[in-house]
């Protein structure tokens, strides 16, 4: 219990819509008293009415020294929401929140700067919001100011800054100010990439090397692989699932991943596409290996579409077939041959063969290019699908590496002494 720095109990937050005040200080006090208490614990999970939400519904959980600790779900499913109920920027209508030490927080872009103060101003002011003495932010000074990269600016007022000088500044200062609890949500998606993988570094580093305690919102699912320890889920205000980040992130992506192996479109009229490319069917056939109907490594897939073609002009035709993870990286691209075809009814098949894919889950793309260099039509997520996981001949079962999974053949041989 020792390295519990923070824990969670029974949050909830209520919001009522579109309603500021009724004009009367007696009706407001009434209403606020109302909403309160018999709007407390006892009415969660009652639909809400049309101008009520529960932003959080009870919420419970336990975070320990040092912990990296992503939060997911859609928007709206409560996640700045509870960042800012563990800032203590808000209150929960329900619950407790028990912490130990500093919070440092960036929630927002410009989060507690002063428009009017320069940058070397408000480094001083966000260390004495956070309780530090002033000796104590001289000695981290100048780090903050490298940190950041903006000391041509920092005696100029924030408010003429750009919303990624915001970013930086507001990022080190929070990161370099030693709190015990170090919160960023979505906001770092303002920075440029460089200096997204140099917070994503340093959050890395006060957690492994300082021992801070790091909640980081993000709906980049590989940053939060490679930097958090630990991950919850959250749908619609309520907490899913809590634990290993992989896991956590494969049931959130499995949850809100609608699997299709087959779009079917038989008027020309409503189907997807353009005035040059409608697509009639895409499907894929699994070459299933056992009765059990289950695509695994082990599995071939033929990927089948067909498609009207009403050419607008003279043009060679060809069609990519894209294979995705659900995070968005590209496993291959494979273009078909470019010919010219007329008007009609244009049919294509490719096959992914057997022992090529790891385990994971997966989208198909198909993409329409004419002159073998711009699209006409870019059918997108058209097919998803999950591969299970399948081994013999091993006693390892952690996880296996790589993209791709092929079963290439590797020979071994020994020379004698």
């Amino acid at each position: 219990m020792s390295n519990l720095i923070l824990k969670a109990e029974n949050i909830s937050k209520y919001y009522r819509l579109g309603v500021i005040g009724s004009g009367s200080f007696k009706e407001d006090l009434q209403n606020l008293w109302k909403n309160t208490f018999s709007a407390g614990s006892n009415n969660i999970g009652i639909e809400p009415k049309a101008n009520e939400l529960w932003a959080l519904k009870d919420i419970d959980f336990e975070i320990m020294k040092g912990d990296v600790v992503g939060f997911v779900g859609k928007n709206g499913a409560g996640k700045s929401t509870l960042l800012k109920v563990l800032s203590r920027i808000t209150r929960p209508t329900t619950g407790t929140i028990k912490g130990k030490g500093r919070i440092a927080s960036l929630l927002e872009v410009g989060t507690g700067f002063h428009a009017e103060l320069t940058g070397r101003e408000n480094i001083f002011l966000n260390g004495q919001i956070l309780g530090m003495h002033k000796n104590e932010i001289k000695s981290k000074f100048d780090e903050i100011v490298a940190f950041s990269g903006i000391e041509r600016f920092l005696d100029t007022p924030v408010k003429r800054y750009s919303s990624g000088m915001y970013v930086r500044l507001a990022f080190a200062i929070a990161a370099h100010l030693d709190p015990e609890i170090l919160i960023v949500d979505e906001v770092l998606a303002v920075g440029d990439a460089e200096f997204q993988k140099k917070c994503l570094g340093k959050m890395k580093q006060v957690s492994a090397e300082e021992g801070k305690t790091v909640l980081f919102v993000s709906h980049n699912s590989q940053a939060l692989k490679n930097l958090c320890t630990k991950a919850i889920y959250l749908e619609k205000g309520r907490l899913i699932d809590m634990g290993n980040t992989q896991d956590v992130i494969s049931n959130y992506l499995k949850r809100e991943q609608t699997l299709s192996l087959n779009s079917v479109y038989p008027d020309p009229n409503t189907a997807p596409g353009n005035e040059n490319i409608r697509v009639k069917r895409v499907e894929m056939l699994p070459q299933y290996l056992d009765s059990n109907n289950i695509i695994d490594i082990r599995t071939p897939l033929i990927i089948e579409f067909e498609f009207w073609y009403f050419p607008a002009e003279e043009m060679d035709l060809g069609v990519n077939v894209l294979l995705n993870t659900v995070m968005g990286d590209c496993i291959f691209d494979v273009p078909s041959p470019a010919n010219r075809y007329s008007k009609g009814l244009i049919k294509g098949k490719c096959t992914i063969p057997g022992d090529f894919l790891n385990n994971g889950s997966y989208l198909i793309d198909l993409l329409f290019v004419k002159n073998n260099s711009s699209s006409l039509f870019d059918f997108e997520e058209c097919l998803s699908f999950d591969v299970e996981d399948f081994r013999e001949n091993t006693t390892w079962y952690g996880d296996w590496v790589g993209a791709v999974r092929p079963k290439f053949k590797i020979e071994l041989q020994q020379d004698k002494f």
